[in-house]
C-alpha cells in the first residue's frame, strides 16, 4: 500500500500545490511548516517525486484537510 499510495500524491502534486497557494502559503512557508525542504515539496507539487506516507499527513495537516483531499488510498 505504501507505493501505491506515493504514486497516487505525484498524481496530486497540482492539487496540493492548487490548495497551498490558495491559502497564501509561499513554497518555502510552506514547506517549513511541514518540515519538508522546499526543494522536496516542489517536486512533490510538480510530479517528479512521490512522498512517504508521512510527508503526505503533514501535508494534510498543514493543508487542513484531509488525506484522501490530497492522495488516493484506495487499493
Amino acid at each position: 500500500m505504501i507505493a501505491h499510495t506515493v504514486a497516487h500524491v505525484r498524481a496530486h502534486g497540482p492539487n496540493i500545490r492548487s490548495k497551498r497557494e490558495r491559502q497564501g502559503y509561499g513554497l518555502r512557508r510552506f514547506a517549513a511548516l511541514v518540515d519538508v525542504s522546499p526543494a522536496h515539496l516542489s517536486r512533490i507539487e510538480r510530479g517528479q517525486r512521490g512522498a512517504q506516507p508521512e510527508v503526505i499527513q503533514r501535508i494534510a495537516r498543514g493543508l487542513g484537510v484531509e488525506i484522501t483531499d490530497i492522495a488516493d488510498l484506495s487499493a
